[in-house]
């Protein structure tokens, strides 16, 4: 069954849909997302989650139902806003049907928009999901072992002409079994 899935930048009032979003992740999800077995949210991370800039800091949420399923989100350091580090987090039930794919290439548009020239991201070892997500979305990446995780760094690519600024956007997926 197809579904269709909004996604859009984040905005204060998601902080309800991250608190209901946070039970569906599996212990799993939770340490590749955050490197570490985070049990609950803080109610000052999950107000950090949801209260970005649009420019030095910005997330983009997928939205199935009124529901957040899925978040990709960059910052960029005051000192060097030509980088930014990202990260995506996917519920269990839409893994693999590529949301994380499309969150990740509509912050990259955003980000290329916004002098973003290079991405990084610290990925676990054993994550192949996202290394392969990262190989395709940053070809020409470089990844170096860093402690107990891999940090993925690569050239982003030019940004596509826009006249308009960012707003929603849909796409539809299969539904995950």
């Amino acid at each position: 069954m197809d579904i269709a899935v909004t996604t859009r930048p984040v905005r204060p009032d998601d902080q309800a849909r991250f608190y209901r979003l946070w039970p569906r992740l599996s212990a799993e999800t939770v340490y590749r997302r955050f490197h570490a077995p985070v049990h609950s949210l803080p109610a000052e991370t999950v107000r950090r989650l949801v209260t970005v800039d649009h420019d030095l800091r910005e997330a983009v949420v997928a939205v199935v139902g009124g529901e957040v399923v899925g978040v990709a989100r960059y910052d960029r350091p005051v000192d060097d806003p030509a980088t930014a580090e990202i990260a995506v987090l996917v519920e269990d039930a839409w893994q693999g049907v590529g949301l994380g794919r499309q969150l990740l290439a509509e912050l990259s548009s955003l980000a290329a928009r916004r002098g973003v020239r290079t991405l990084t991201a610290t990925v676990q070892p054993g994550n192949r999901p996202a290394l392969g997500l990262a190989r395709r979305l940053l070809p020409r990446a470089t990844v170096v072992p860093d402690d107990d995780v891999l940090t993925v760094t690569g050239p982003l690519a030019p940004p596509e002409p826009v006249s308009a600024p960012p707003r929603a956007g849909s796409l539809v997926l299969t539904a995950p079994h």
